[in-house]
């Protein structure tokens, strides 16, 4: 009998120590209350805390969570409806508040970050909400985790998952998308066309610069052209002067005849001539050169003599000869009839 009661309180014992014992696992504090009360926080690993006297009130996970938010609609500042969801990042850093301070923390995180979600998105417009998420992102995060900082926890990140503008919406901006970018390629395409004919401006710019520079050119030596005949001319007229100056009746026919082909050749390339009289024919032309010579050289003589006696020079030298012209055949016939 002795034997049973001792092995009946060794077992009750046994048990009793087994209650006593907590083993918290890694990630996670025990809440430890002693009749009701909190008391300590039983952390990760082996705790003893008496049976009966102790018990673990709550289970509380210190890793971070995530709460996802569920979809709502939301009236933009400028009365757009949206549609959005989004996802919370959370860690308990106190485990005694989040397990006293707060029923619910879950329920009470999704509350608050949806209300909030609301008041932050609908002070907005609608082209803001779609263009500054990360804003939304940063505000909602100071605003709950500074309404959450009496509970324990850390908000760590709040992240809009989705916006989703109505379908009216949606079909104006791609007709404003689409209407910007034909703006922008037409920017281009006119910035195209100016840049080319600014281009083009500049290369007939070029070009008549150049083309004024070779009249330019061309008149400079055009002129050099002339004044080269002008000294050539002079030059031939002083020695053809020179030459009667000395009596060489052969330079002057030569002059004379060169003047009168020239004379002739002007004629016959005139755009107007249409038919054109000679008056003499060439051997008559010869003729007449040599009574130009004869009178060149009677005038030379009578120069060369006229120092002396006037007399002598009448009767030694011979009378002007002047050129005879034998008439043609038209004259002939006028004179026939």
């Amino acid at each position: 009998m002795g034997l049973i009661v001792a092995a009946l309180i060794l077992a009750i014992v046994l048990v009793y120590l087994m209650t006593s014992i907590k083993i918290v696992r890694q990630g996670y504090h025990y809440t430890i209350e002693h009749f009701g009360r909190f008391t300590t926080v039983a952390k990760p690993g082996f705790n003893f805390y008496p049976a009966f006297f102790y018990r673990v009130g709550r289970r509380v996970n210190m890793m971070e969570q995530v709460i996802d938010i569920p979809g709502q609609e939301i009236i933009t500042k400028d009365n757009a409806m949206i549609s959005t969801d989004g996802v919370v990042f959370f860690q308990v850093l106190d485990s005694a508040k989040a397990a006293y301070e707060v029923s619910d923390m879950h329920m009470a995180l999704m509350q608050l970050t949806t209300t909030n979600l609301r008041t932050v998105m609908g002070s907005m417009d609608l082209d803001e909400t779609l263009s500054k998420r990360d804003e939304i992102n940063a505000r909602l995060l100071s605003v709950v985790d500074h309404a959450t900082t009496p509970w324990g926890v850390k908000i760590t990140r709040v992240e809009i998952k989705d916006i989703r503008p109505p379908a009216d919406i949606v079909n104006a901006m791609g007709r404003q998308m689409k209407a910007e970018r034909e703006k922008r390629a037409n920017i281009l395409d006119a910035e195209g066309t100016r840049a080319s004919e600014i281009l083009r401006a500049e290369g007939q710019k070029q070009a008549r610069i150049l083309e004024a520079e070779g009249r330019k050119e061309s008149a400079f030596r055009d002129a050099e052209a002339r004044e080269r005949a002008a000294l050539a001319e002079a030059s031939a007229t002083r020695a053809v002067s020179e030459a009667i100056q000395g009596g060489n009746t052969q330079a002057i026919n030569y002059f004379i005849a060169q003047k009168y082909v020239e004379a002739i050749g002007k004629f016959a390339t005139s755009p107007n001539a249409k038919t054109i009289l000679f008056p003499v024919e060439a051997t008559q032309l010869m003729g007449t050169l040599g009574g130009i010579g004869e009178l060149a050289r009677d005038a030379l003589s009578g120069s060369g003599s006229g120092s002396g006696s006037g007399s002598g020079s009448g009767s030694s030298g011979s009378a002007p000869v002047v050129p005879t012209v034998s008439k043609g055949p038209f004259e002939q016939g006028q004179q026939q009839q």
